[in-house]
Formats: structure tokens, sequence, C-alpha cells
């Protein structure tokens, strides 16, 4: 009987433990592998009968028990109220959050705000929606134009709101006045306004 007892618990902490492993395994898949799979995607956000967003990515992947999506090889427009251009770009690679509206591009970012006539160049850059902020990592280099100003440095930020941007590491620019054609280098910019209204 004490042998058909101790039979009985090994095969019950076997199969026990069996389940326990597959469902590990079930559940590490669940977490690795993406819930849904869009490729050569092409969405748009309407608001209001209104078009608001317009994004193409060659692939976009969302997870089950995440609130992030993926998405590569992304172009994308965001659309004023009246239906005018607010912004453009691209990158390679996109990761996005819109329960909390953040969203990180990666490799070869390009991105143009029509209403600050100013584009952005950076392998790096995080865009929060509720804040209207843009930033980069302290030591990732982004490249600004606008008009005549090309500024490059680190360390950047940028406010939607005030449409003020800065730069808290190593800075390098040119400044070309097309009136006088005379070009004036700087290392020292630090706070600069992308409406035009600085000084």
């Amino acid at each position: 009987m004490r042998d058909y007892l101790f039979a009985l618990l090994c095969i019950s902490l076997f199969v026990c433990t069996s389940c326990s492993l597959k469902y590990r395994e079930e559940t590490q898949a669940e977490s690795t592998n993406p819930e849904f799979i869009f490729t050569d995607a092409q969405i748009e956000q309407i608001e209001n009968n209104k078009k608001t967003l317009s994004v193409k990515a060659s692939l976009i992947e969302k997870y089950k028990n995440s609130d992030n999506s993926f998405a590569k090889d992304v172009d994308f427009k965001t659309f004023e109220k009246d239906g005018s251009l607010e912004s453009e770009g691209k990158c390679d690679y996109l990761k996005m959050n819109s329960q909390v509206s953040e969203y990180e591009m990666y490799d070869n970012i390009q991105l143009f705000s029509k209403k600050h006539n100013a584009f952005f160049y950076s392998d790096v850059i995080k865009w929060n929606g509720k804040t209207e902020q843009l930033i980069s990592g302290r030591n990732q280099t982004v490249k600004v134009k606008k008009d005549d100003t090309t500024i490059i440095g680190s360390g950047f930020s940028a406010s939607g709101v005030t449409g003020k941007y800065q730069f808290t590491g190593v800075v390098s620019g040119v400044i070309e006045d097309s009136k006088e054609n005379d070009v004036v280098e700087s290392n020292t910019v630090s706070d600069l306004e992308l409406n035009g209204d600085s000084d």
C-alpha cells in the first residue's frame, strides 16, 4: 500500500509540474509573440468626422498583455482641425503607447512641423502627446533646420505649446543671413523659438 501511495504521489507531482511548465510556456509565448500583425498597413484616425492622423507602415505588431504597439518603416501625417497639414514625418521604427500618448521613434527620423516651418532629424526622439514635448536622449544628436538656420546639438527638447526648443548639451550651428550672404557660426545656442519670435 505504501508503494502504491508513493507511486500515486510521484505521478501527481509529475502531472502538476508538467501542467505548470506548459502553462508558463504558453504565457511566455503570449508575451513574446504578437497578438495582431498588420503588413503594409494604412491607418487613419478620424475625430468629429475629420481626419487627424494618417499612418503608413510596412509592419505593425500589437501584443496581448501590453499597451505598446510596434511599427516598422513608418510614414505619418497629422492634421489641424480645418484639415490642413500640421506635421509629417518618417522613421524606421516606432514604439507607440496610445493609452498614455507616448511615442518613441528610432533610426533615420525626419520630422517637419508646418506650423513652425522647422525640420528635425535624429536617430532617437520621443513625443509625449499629453505634454506636447519632443525630446531626445541626453547624448543623442538632433539636427534642426528652420529658414536659414541649422543647429546640431544634444540634449534636445521642444515644446509644442510654447514653440520653444533647447539643447542642454554641446551645440553647433550655422545661421545664414540671406540678405547679405553672411554666415555666422555658433556653439553656444541654448534656447531658441520655433515660431521665429526669438530675438
